[in-house]
């Protein structure tokens, strides 16, 4: 066994941003975990089902799966790896592309926000994306109705490429209602996933591909957002990895708009009302 197949086959075993495992794998090489599970070096009764797990599966069974599913694997060292993401405190043990796994590393912009957004949003995201297009930027969000499927949209309306980053296996379409979606995005843009092929989309992946949308992109801009909002985490992974982050304004008696009123107000987002704003506010063109 070598060290990516020692990372396929903890990949198939332990769940994404797990940070003490994303420290140990980082930190002492997937080969050498591995080697400390099968030889008691980890508490065996604590870890016994990842143990089991990774007894059980061969590193074959997970590169044959993902083949199957019309993906491939990328894991740290591979040519096509987004190094961005190795700046997460738990970066991905590794990642399933389904597409163009070049567009990971292109100059990027994400775009998040409700699933329920009004006209307004859903325009802006439409233009804000086609805006970044223009100047050759990639788009990426996270697949789900409202903002996300907009930006996507706006991007492919434009000619350009983009990125879903989804919370379950790249061979679910999650929504269902966005299949189409997801098959023109893989024309020429990808889908990434932090789970193996035929894993269910479960609330807590949902949090933790978040981080993965931040890592991926060089800015992340929130259209409209709730009070409380998974988007809002988004900007804060930005936010901690030092990437600008950005609010678009709405009404102040609109709920949609809370949450980026609730960013601005506390400095943790930069307000912007154009596609110009974005621009000059990350210094594209300096």
């Amino acid at each position: 066994m070598n060290e990516r197949e020692a990372r396929a086959t903890l990949f198939s075993a332990v769940e994404g941003a797990h940070p003490f495992w994303a420290r140990e794998i980082f930190s002492q090489g997937a080969l050498t975990v591995i080697k400390k599970l099968q030889n008691g070096s980890y508490d065996s009764i604590k870890y016994e089902k990842l143990i089991k797990a990774v007894t059980a599966t061969s590193s074959d069974y997970v590169f044959t799966s993902i083949e199957k599913a019309g993906a491939e694997l990328l894991t740290p060292g591979d040519a096509m790896w987004p190094q961005s993401v190795d700046d997460l405190i738990a970066p991905p043990i590794a990642l399933v592309i389904k597409g163009n796994s070049a567009t990971l590393s292109m100059h990027s912009l994400a775009i998040v926000g409700t699933r329920n957004p009004t006209h307004y949003g859903a325009r802006i995201a439409g233009d804000f994306a086609a805006g970044f297009v223009d100047r050759e930027w990639g788009i990426i969000s996270g697949g789900a109705y409202g903002i996300d499927s907009y930006a996507h949209k706006g991007a492919l309306i434009a000619e350009g490429i983009t990125v879903a980053v989804i919370a379950s296996g790249v061979d679910i379409n999650y929504p269902a209602g966005n299949s189409r979606l997801f098959a023109e995005i893989c024309e020429a843009g990808a889908i990434v996933s932090e789970v193996m092929p035929g894993y269910p989309a479960l609330p807590a992946r949902f949090l933790t591909r978040n981080r993965l949308i931040a890592a991926l992109a060089q800015a992340t801009l929130v259209v409209e957002a709730a009070f409380r909002s998974g988007s809002l985490r988004t900007a804060r992974d930005a936010a901690e990895l030092m990437r600008p982050v950005m609010a678009i304004p709405g009404p102040i008696n609109s709920p949609t708009s809370e949450g980026c009123h609730r960013l601005i107000g506390e400095r943790a987002a930069e307000i912007v009302t154009s596609v110009a704003d974005a621009v000059e506010f990350i210094g594209i063109n300096r």
